[in-house]
């Protein structure tokens, strides 16, 4: 079997633990050498044994080779973060230190200090005076102050401190995993939509990646002359005959297409998949092939499929490619997604990356096609009375296109309700069911004259989840919404008569936002009022915090969210910029220090 090429490969960023220390010798230092030192060798337990990468290998930590006490030593552990590959610096300690001395001075590392709340040293003191410095020198870091004091040998790890602890590291190598990487634009602008315009300053500047372009052509020309794994498009045929099933035709008899057709578009998007995800990752079976250069791909860590028009107009649609990248599992068995746009939407894409990232887990990429009111719902479905989470109306997130068949949430929490989970806990009986869930349909060939077989689904209710979209706005940049809710399903009679009002043939998603009667969630009408874009993603799971703490790590201001104020974490610095009104201190902050890699 052919070595199947992967997304996330070498060395990942570590995470850096820099234990300081007061620097007095001659009784001072010597007495506090192992607390400190321990205090680095728990925390780094806690994040290996808690986190891992989206590859599913624990999260590797690097600690400094000795306590930091001065500018030496903090140099010295400089360079060893800069040899080991550390993307985020986390400053432990239990006392005071001295704080310019030993603070962690590289602008472009996410970066937090937990100091230690008991009061036999002053631990908090220093934690206060090293945030002032990483202020005063414009380079922000998170502060980790548990709530309540410990004794100084008490070796526990609170549960504060433990929460911000792994939540400030999953989202600073959020950023880190991203740096350095590739958005992949396979083809140009779909349709006029605005986030297929791809804006290379966004990429560059607030994420520290590239943008790698090529013209659709290089799927033609790769078709045609055979530059894909025959081997693996042998298997990968195979596995779709068996595990992809056809559902119903919903063309009219004159614009049915033939069996002969269909198999033909069926071969086609197996081919086409396989190229998208080598022209993203490279392939070494394309250089045992003789085809060196097309073996490297283009080191794309996310990526986007133009599509509509000029694709479709003559070849298969995108929908199979971008739903089987896109999820957990393939011919190949479970493994980390692809991440792929519908329509290049480079700004859904990297919606997408930054959910992912923040939890190993496949998104769903939508449309936000509309809001349904409970009187509406009772008009067209004889009468009937949204209740529960569902009261106040319905959003219909449903793709022009594909999404993940990890979104049937045909997958489990611990507790037995629906979810989406990182590959490695998914067991094959929730593959088989995801499969089993999910039709494959000829596409509505008016959309689409070129054909292709477009996913259908339908996500089962109670999941958590999170909606959340990035934005492009002129003077401002880039910007965040979110919007934390949950899955509903519907009686089957009151589902079918509101799918069918639209395309049957693509994936649908019922979900209601979580409403707090404040800004643009006083109603769920206004939530969909205040949408900034035609597309949106859903990550499973109540994560809107955890989008809030990597949108500051780079800059980027989230103006709608509905998490409570006690789940916002943000660097300290944030709080100079105001305390009452958060989200405008949020504004001013992200615009008085700019993009993380502007200066880079």
């Amino acid at each position: 079997m052919s070595t199947v090429p992967t997304v996330w490969n070498g060395v990942l960023p570590r995470v850096g633990i820099r234990p300081t220390i007061d620097g007095r010798l001659g009784g001072v230092r010597e007495s506090l050498e192992d607390q400190t030192m321990n205090l680095a060798k728990r925390v780094a337990e806690l994040v290996s044994s808690e986190l891992r990468y989206p590859n599913g290998e624990a999260v590797d930590c690097v600690i400094a080779e000795t306590c930091i006490g001065g500018v030496a030593e903090a140099n010295a552990c400089d360079d060893l973060f800069r040899r080991e590959n550390v993307g985020v610096s986390l400053t432990v300690t239990p006392c005071w230190c001295y704080g310019s001395e030993t603070m962690d001075m590289d602008p472009l590392r996410p970066k937090a200090v937990f100091g230690f709340n008991g009061t036999e040293r002053p631990g908090a003191v220093y934690l206060a005076a090293v945030l002032a410095g990483h202020s005063q020198k414009g380079i922000p870091a998170f502060g980790i102050y548990g709530r309540d004091v410990q004794d100084a040998g008490d070796a526990a790890m609170p549960a504060d401190v433990r929460d911000k602890i792994l939540d400030f590291v999953q989202c600073g190598l959020a950023a880190a995993l991203m740096r350095g990487k590739a958005y992949l634009s396979m083809g140009g602008t779909s349709m006029g939509i605005a986030g297929s315009m791809v804006d290379y300053a966004f990429w560059e500047k607030w994420l520290g990646m590239r943008v790698e372009d090529i013209d659709m052509t290089e799927f033609v020309g790769r078709m045609q002359k055979g530059q894909f794994d025959p081997e693996e498009y042998e298997r990968a045929t195979a596995w779709v005959k068996e595990h992809c099933v056809e559902g119903e035709d919903y063309n009219s008899q004159e614009t049915q297409r033939s069996r002969e057709q269909i198999d033909s578009e069926w071969s086609d998007s197996v081919k086409m998949s396989l190229i998208a995800r080598d022209l993203m990752v490279g392939n070494p079976q394309l250089a045992k092939m003789g085809l060196e250069e097309q073996a490297q791909g283009h080191g794309a860590i996310a990526s986007g499929f133009q599509g509509q028009r000029q694709w479709t107009d003559h070849f298969p649609n995108g929908d199979f490619l971008e739903a089987i990248l896109n999820t957990s599992f393939d011919w190949n068995g479970k493994r980390s997604p692809y991440v792929v746009a519908t329509e290049n939407d480079a700004l859904n894409a990297a919606t997408m990356l930054f959910g992912h990232l923040l939890t190993n887990t496949a998104q769903i990429f939508a449309d936000l096609r509309t809001y349904w009111s409970p009187e509406a719902v009772a008009t067209a479905c004889d009468g009937y009375q949204l209740q529960g989470a569902a009261v106040d109306g319905l959003l219909h997130l449903i793709n022009s296109g594909p999404a993940a068949l990890d979104g049937t949430g045909q997958q489990q929490d611990q507790d037995g309700a629906p979810a989406m989970k990182p590959f490695w806990d998914i067991t094959d009986d929730e593959v088989a069911k995801c499969l089993k869930a999910t039709t494959w349909h000829p596409s509505i060939t008016e959309y689409f004259p070129g054909g292709g077989l477009s996913t259908r689904y339908r996500t089962l209710g109670d999941m958590p989840a999170t909606m959340t979209r990035i934005n492009l706005v002129a003077g401002l940049g880039p910007a965040i919404q979110i919007a934390e809710g949950q899955t509903v399903e519907l009686p089957d009679s009151v589902h079918d008569v509101l799918d069918q009002r639209t395309n049957p043939t693509w994936p649908t998603t019922w979900f209601a936002p979580k409403i707090t009667g404040r800004g643009a969630f006083t109603s769920t009408y206004e939530v969909m009022n205040h949408w900034g874009a035609n597309h949106c993603v859903m990550t499973a799971g109540h994560v809107g915090h955890l989008f809030i703490t990597l949108a500051s790590i780079l800059r980027i201001p989230v103006y709608m969210h509905n998490v409570s104020d006690d789940r916002v974490f943000r660097p300290s610095t944030w709080n100079a910029f105001g305390t009452d009104d958060l989200e405008g201190a949020d504004f001013r902050a992200c615009k008085a220090f700019g993009p993380l890699y502007a200066r880079a």
